[in-house]
């Protein structure tokens, strides 16, 4: 069972982790078989599965639903589960929400913010539910952003990150997901702090990388993000199978051969 423990324990010795959204217990299943090392229930469900434009309209009770599916069939990977949003706008909100996602077999609880989340990741990790905090683009804040765009492309920018991370493991989170940054800042954020670091869009060096699994299948309409690469159609996955692109994904990640060049942001 893949553990934080295992998971800092990969970042000292420099090994690369997997990981991949999930939101039933086939897939899940599946997963286990590949080995991919951490499973997250991202609020990105809102999209691939309830059919939204993003994730904002999903609720706690979607999270618990969805995290309990992929729970009961999972004996291997760290399971990850999103806060939703407005979710966690008091910390009694983040007290209740996190309780009911971890009762549903969640091992770590994701919530998106910089150092404005210190008090409840603090209060959060007291009570013993680790987190992992979203930094770069996040979800949730779209609409603040204007638009799924490229953050901490300035200096300024970027020690902002910095700083967020920093701030937000000083306050006890376990873990870090960095989304949509240049590749040299996602090399920063994950040399400035000692916990695991996982990248979607922010370059090589972070210590795992995550893909939503309907992206990496190729079965998203619509734009398809540069960091995005189709592990079902690839041509080293000669079975055409989905559980062969779970695996040649999770080899990928290991071996360094993704994120490509071309997958990364090099502003």
């Amino acid at each position: 069972m893949t553990t934080l423990s295992t998971l800092r324990k990969y970042k000292k010795e420099g090994k690369k982790f997997s990981c991949l959204t999930c939101y039933d217990a086939m897939f899940a299943r599946m997963m286990e078989n590949a080995k991919i090392d951490t499973i997250l229930i991202g609020d990105s469900l809102g999209m691939v599965v309830q059919g939204h434009d993003s994730t904002i309209p999903v609720t706690v009770d979607d999270m618990v639903y969805h995290t309990s599916n992929v729970a009961r069939s999972n004996d291997h990977a760290l399971i990850l589960a999103d806060l939703p949003f407005m979710s966690y706008t008091t910390l009694e909100d983040a007290i209740v929400n996190s309780r009911r996602l971890m009762q549903a077999g969640a091992h770590v609880v994701k919530l998106e913010g910089g150092a404005e989340l210190c008090e409840i990741v603090s209060t959060l990790a007291k009570v013993g539910t680790p987190t992992c905090v979203h930094l770069g683009l996040t979800p949730q804040s779209v609409n603040v952003f204007g638009g799924y765009t490229i953050q901490g492309k300035t200096e300024d920018k970027a020690q902002k990150l910095i700083d967020d991370a920093k701030a937000v493991v000083e306050a006890g989170a376990a873990m870090l997901v960095l989304e949509v940054v240049p590749s040299d800042v996602g090399k920063r954020v994950t040399e400035a702090v000692d916990v695991p670091v996982i990248g979607i869009g922010a370059g090589a060096d972070t210590d795992g990388q995550v893909l939503v699994m309907h992206d990496m299948l190729g079965v998203t309409h619509g734009r398809v993000a540069r960091f995005v690469h189709d592990f079902l159609s690839d041509e080293r996955n000669q079975s055409r199978s989905v559980e062969a692109a779970f695996a040649l994904f999770h080899q990928a990640v290991q071996e360094g051969s993704y994120p490509s060049v071309e997958n990364q942001f090099l502003i």
